[in-house]
């Protein structure tokens, strides 16, 4: 009889590709940044403007609404962020970032599908009547909506899909300073309970943390229909 020998443990050893984690996800390492605010008099009393004691022009959306600042941890070679996923929290820059250009929250490419841009949501979150809805959520490329869908610890295996035409900013998520009371100085005053829009008289006391955009034009449509239709149109 012939024996042949056994394999080797490390033959049957089963390589799995490392899991995706969205772009937008803030990673361990990645923290609020000194925040060194001051408030700067304007117009008359009791009027002011939020600003870092040594602010550049990156501290400012294009809006010129002032933003939390966050440390940037390492990236791999294809300038991705690594370290451990902090799955509930969103790295505040890489939000706007991919909000603003309406990039893919997943790859950070373009995000614009053939019949529209995909925006995922939560269960029992959209009234179809309801003509405003907004999200903080940037939107998902065809390539990655189900993967996105996978991943968000706030969603289903089958989302609701919003595929919209148009979503035009609307404001920011953020909370609003002042002067403490006593030699507190300068510290939070007021914690909006929702998105704060551009134009609100509070924005110029804002520390904004993520992006909003309002969704127009948009029909709900469940995610294996709409792949469906994006693979048969392609």
């Amino acid at each position: 009889m012939t024996h042949t020998a056994s394999p080797r443990a490390s033959e049957y050893t089963v390589r799995t590709a490392p899991l995706l984690v969205p772009f937008v996800i803030q990673r361990e390492g990645e923290d609020a940044a000194p925040d060194n605010l001051l408030l700067t008099p304007v117009g008359g009393p009791g009027r002011y403007r939020l600003r870092y004691a040594d602010e550049d022009t990156r501290d400012r959306d294009l809006r010129g609404v002032l933003w939390a600042r966050c440390s940037f941890g390492a990236v791999d070679d294809f300038g991705k962020p690594t370290g451990k996923p902090q799955w509930r929290m969103m790295h505040p820059l890489r939000q706007r970032g991919t909000m603003q250009a309406m990039r893919c929250q997943v790859c950070a490419e373009r995000a614009r599908t053939p019949f529209g841009f995909i925006f995922l949501a939560g269960p029992d979150t959209v009234d179809p009547d309801d003509p405003l809805f907004l999200t903080n959520q940037p939107p998902v490329c065809a390539r990655h909506a189900r993967t996105a869908a996978d991943l968000c610890p706030h969603l289903t295996r089958d989302p609701m899909v919003l595929l919209a035409q148009s979503a035009p900013l609307y404001g920011v998520n953020g909370v609003g300073y002042g002067y403490g009371y006593g030699s507190q100085g300068v510290q939070v005053v007021e914690r909006p309970a929702g998105p704060i829009p551009y134009g609100h008289p509070l924005l110029p006391t804002v520390l904004a943390s993520q992006m909003v955009r309002r969704l127009s034009s948009f029909r709900p449509v469940g995610l294996d229909e709409l792949l469906w239709e994006l693979e048969r149109a392609a």
